[in-house]
């Protein structure tokens, strides 16, 4: 079975790819960035190439049987409105740019890597499948409008082609975002967290999200569906921060500072970067994001298609990170 990774370079898209490779597919990749060497195994084809840019689409698409899309323009903290519009280009534009070539291509399956996001805060409640769907981001919003596109591709028989894959925050030795800078600051003992950190948290290790992308790929009822993918817990911030410090060998912090202060004071921060015409290091919306409460169920992935996640909270930091020791990664 051939199959055309989108956005294969990314963060989680080597960890894809090798897992695809030792189950015996072929991959091709296409993605806007040329991967590093050794990147990916020496048999994948790699093509370099914008989801945007249809004639590129159309002629990766030759001979695919499934494809995985993760390309997208991912999220970052409080974006400038000018941003909208590229979100709206690539996440929307791109996914139905793939699913037209894909369909005219004759493929079978197309998943697609979206993020739990799209139902934004849990307000202390659990969310599943079932739950609305609130997203306050253009990141959030464009995923949504994307699963939209996924779920109502059809085949020439009529079946649905698509699957969708929620992705809890996802964590591995090529993380970015959040995660990335609270390891950095943690491996530094330059980090205090901020509120009582009894917020939760959905995570997943990118070697689990592996193993999910390949079970609804190959399950012949996955089409049409939608999944959310964790390691089946909720975690405290305060959980996370323990863990972390743990697989670094550090003492995690002792003390904490109170939100309202906080989050005061990162907005005079954030109004006078602005006023300068500087992009802010702490602002607002950073602080919500870190004591925003995110909690959803993803056990109907385990019931439908027998997904069992191979790595804890625990058992995941410690295997990411010593694999940033072992590439040479600084910040641990």
């Amino acid at each position: 079975m051939n199959i055309l990774v989108t956005g294969g370079s990314g963060a989680v898209g080597p960890c894809i790819i090798h897992a695809l490779h030792q189950a015996g597919y072929q991959i091709r990749s296409f993605s806007i960035d040329t991967p590093a060497s050794g990147m990916f195994p020496q048999n994948v084809e790699v093509l370099i190439g914008d989801v945007t840019d249809k004639a590129a689409v159309q002629s990766a698409m030759q001979g695919v049987d499934v494809v995985v899309h993760m390309a997208a323009l991912l999220h970052i903290v409080n974006p400038p409105p000018e941003l909208r519009e590229r979100y709206e280009l690539v996440n929307i534009g791109g996914t139905r740019t793939v699913v037209e070539a894909a369909i005219n291509a004759g493929v079978k399956r197309i998943i697609l890597f979206s993020t739990i996001a799209v139902y934004g805060a849990s307000g202390g409640q659990v969310l599943d499948e079932m739950s609305a769907t609130k997203p306050e981001t253009f990141y959030a919003q464009t995923k949504l409008t994307a699963e939209q596109i996924i779920l109502n591709a059809r085949g020439v028989d009529g079946q649905p082609l698509g699957t969708v894959l929620r992705l809890g925050a996802v964590y591995g030795s090529r993380i970015k975002g959040n995660y990335e800078r609270l390891l950095y600051y943690l491996a530094r003992h330059r980090f205090i967290p901020v509120g009582s950190g009894l917020n939760r948290r959905t995570l997943v290790y990118d070697k689990d999200v592996a193993r999910a992308a390949i079970l609804a790929l190959e399950h012949p009822f996955a089409a049409g569906k939608v999944f959310n993918v964790s390691d089946g817990e909720f975690h405290t911030m305060n959980d996370i921060i323990s863990i972390m410090c743990q697989a670094l060998g550090r003492k995690p912090p002792c003390f904490y500072l109170p939100v309202g202060p906080v989050r005061f004071a990162a907005g005079i921060f954030e109004d006078v970067a602005k006023f300068l015409g500087r992009q802010p290091q702490i602002s607002r919306a950073l602080i919500d994001k870190f004591t925003e409460d995110v909690a959803v169920d993803s056990r109907q992935i385990q019931r439908e298609l027998g997904f069992v996640p191979q790595y804890n909270l625990s058992a995941g930091w410690r295997d990411s990170i010593k694999e940033m020791r072992r590439s040479g990664i600084s910040q641990c």
